[in-house]
């Protein structure tokens, strides 16, 4: 049986590889994505300043259909995914991604629109830190959240949040803020 080490905070722990990993380096318009794949779902897609891997095929055929998919959203041709990501989170997280997902292509929603999205109004201030804490970018589009007066923020970079706004309204300054 393989093992493998999994660290945690300051401690190390031993561990039976039972559940199959597959990471994958891929180039995109924002740079290098690394997607993170657990038992064939997809629990990760973060931008990461390493270069994307020699092509390889991936294992599985998420990985495949999460590759293929990508491609066809930077290309224009994809409006949805149906790559459905397993992320790891609370529940309050958790209900967060979820709204995102339903957020629809070429729309944007503010912090407080999605607070009343999963029932907490008062919790503004959170969403804007689970949407930072988002693991799975682009397909959980935590991009078409915005501040009520401008932008908002983005974990990877405001050209980043502006390049894919951009390649959903075709528009290089999408909804006419100023970034």
């Amino acid at each position: 049986m393989r093992k493998c080490l999994l660290y945690r905070r300051r401690e190390a722990k031993l561990c039976d590889m039972k559940d199959k990993r597959e990471i994958i380096r891929t180039a995109s318009p924002l740079g290098t994505l690394q997607l993170e794949f657990r038992e064939g779902e997809l629990t990760a897609c973060r931008l990461v300043a390493v270069p994307p891997e020699a092509p390889v095929t991936p294992r599985s055929f998420a990985a495949r259909q999460t590759i293929r998919e990508l491609d066809e959203y930077f290309s224009g041709k994809r409006r949805e995914f149906s790559v459905r990501p397993v992320p790891t989170g609370t529940p309050f997280q958790l209900a967060v991604w979820a709204a995102l997902r339903r957020i629809p292509y070429g729309e944007v929603r503010t912090y407080g629109e999605v607070a009343r999205m999963i029932g907490r109004p008062q919790a503004v201030r959170a969403v804007g830190g689970a949407c930072h804490a988002n693991p799975v970018l682009i397909i959980t589009p935590c991009h078409r959240v915005v501040a009520a007066n401008g932008p908002g923020g983005f974990g990877s970079g405001m050209e980043n949040k502006r390049l894919l706004l951009a390649i959903e309204t075709g528009d290089d300054r999408p909804f006419g803020m100023e970034w």
